[in-house]
C-alpha cells in the first residue's frame, strides 16, 4: 500500500467506522502534538528536567503537520455538510489544532537552539578565563 493510499483510508475513517473516524483521528494526532509541544517548551524553560526539548519540538511539528494533513484530506473526501455526521466540524477544528502543535514545536526548537548557543558561549568564556 502506498503512503497516499494509507492517508486516504485514514482520512475516510478506515474500512470500519462511521464518517467521524477520520476527523477523530486528526483531532487526536493534533492534540497529541499540542501536548508534546507544550512539554518541549516546558523542558526548554527548565520546568521539566527530563527529555530533550529539540526532539520533543520536532515531534510536535511532525504530529501537528500530520494532524493538519489528515484533517484537510478528510474535508476533501467527506460528503455532505456540517451537522450530517460526517465529521466535517471535527476536521475543521483539527486544522488549527494541528497548526498550533506545529507552532509550539517550532518555538521549542528555536528556543532550544538559542539555549545551546548561550551555553556554548558561556563554556568558552569560562574555559578561556
Amino acid at each position: 500500500m502506498r503512503a497516499t493510499d494509507a492517508l486516504t483510508v485514514a482520512a475516510e475513517g478506515g474500512v470500519i467506522g462511521d464518517g467521524r473516524t477520520g476527523a477523530n483521528l486528526a483531532l487526536g494526532v493534533g492534540l497529541i502534538g499540542v501536548v508534546i509541544g507544550w512539554l518541549a517548551l516546558a523542558r526548554v524553560a527548565g520546568r521539566i528536567s527530563t527529555g530533550n526539548a529539540r526532539t520533543g519540538g520536532v515531534a510536535a511539528v511532525a504530529a501537528g503537520l500530520l494532524g493538519t494533513a489528515l484533517a484537510v484530506l478528510h474535508l476533501a473526501t467527506s460528503s455532505g455538510g456540517p451537522g450530517t455526521g460526517n465529521g466535517m466540524v471535527g476536521a475543521v477544528v483539527a486544522i488549527p489544532l494541528g497548526l498550533v502543535a506545529a507552532a509550539l514545536g517550532r518555538r521549542a526548537v528555536t528556543r532550544s537552539r538559542h539555549a545551546e548557543r548561550t551555553n556554548d558561549r558561556l563554556e568558552r568564556e569560562l574555559g578561556s578565563a
